[in-house]
């Protein structure tokens, strides 16, 4: 049976964000997966249809959500629906809510010297193998100063500083660039390349996505029963999250 996946994109049209779900779609339905794609923040709304997917990416900038969709999500992907995505689609999609930065992992703060700046993608040699066989690569692109939580494995870095700037008077930092993490029995995969459509369609950041979006979507089948324990425990009343009113 096919594996099913949503793609909502959508918010600040600078990252080309119909042009960069339609790379998504191409690469899925290379795979095999059932997609549907939404440019509605309404695709967050229904909590059963969202678990009902293995996969679920989110390409939106700058938008505003509402918190019960952001807990909707959550939910989905403690009961193990995948989440992947890539730039400010994911990490920089709403700023206003800390629930949707704890979920993915970290959140966008700066691109030092904006775009067309010149950098390395280092590849971690770590525990994972998921970008095993692809080598370091140069991109001129915006390069992501994120803030980053400290649970992720990383699987690519950037050095900092490239463009001097307020930042370069500390020491030289590698900064994130690829990273995983789990949220309940789902998995979270995160690639911060990927300002606009060209720089998505390079063969490795798509190959990079492509093996991301396989890896998030496993999680459904692989940790069925430990999602199915946390769905029926206290996620919706769990109260580290939502102190803010919808």
């Amino acid at each position: 049976m096919s594996k099913k996946a949503l793609i909502v994109w959508g918010g600040w049209d600078g990252h080309q964000p119909e042009q960069v779900a339609e790379i998504f779609k191409g690469i899925l339905e290379e795979e095999n997966f059932n997609v549907e794609v939404s440019n509605s923040l309404d695709s967050y709304a229904d909590t059963e249809k969202l678990k009902a997917f293995d996969l679920i990416i989110p390409h939106w900038t700058m938008g505003q959500i509402k918190n019960r969709s952001a807990l909707n999500i959550s939910e989905a992907i403690v009961s193990g629906v995948g989440l992947a995505g890539l730039h400010g689609g994911m990490c920089d999609s709403f700023r206003n809510n800390v629930d949707w930065q704890f979920i993915t992992g970290g959140n966008w703060v700066a691109h030092p010297g904006n775009d067309g700046i010149e950098y390395m993608v280092n590849i971690k040699h770590s525990s994972s193998p998921l970008l095993e066989g692809i080598s370091d690569f140069k991109v001129v692109s915006e390069q992501y100063y994120l803030h980053v939580d400290p649970a992720v494995e990383v699987l690519a870095t950037t050095r900092f500083p490239v463009f001097e700037g307020p930042h370069s008077t500390n020491k030289a930092v590698d900064m994130p660039v690829v990273w995983t993490k789990r949220w309940g029995a789902g998995r979270v995969f995160y690639c911060s390349l990927g300002h606009q459509a060209n720089i998505v369609a390079m063969p490795e950041v798509t190959e990079i996505m492509r093996r991301g979006f396989l890896w998030a979507a496993e999680g459904k089948s692989l940790y069925s029963e430990l999602g199915a324990k946390l769905s029926e425990g206290n996620v919706r009343s769990y109260t580290g999250m939502g102190d803010s009113p919808d």
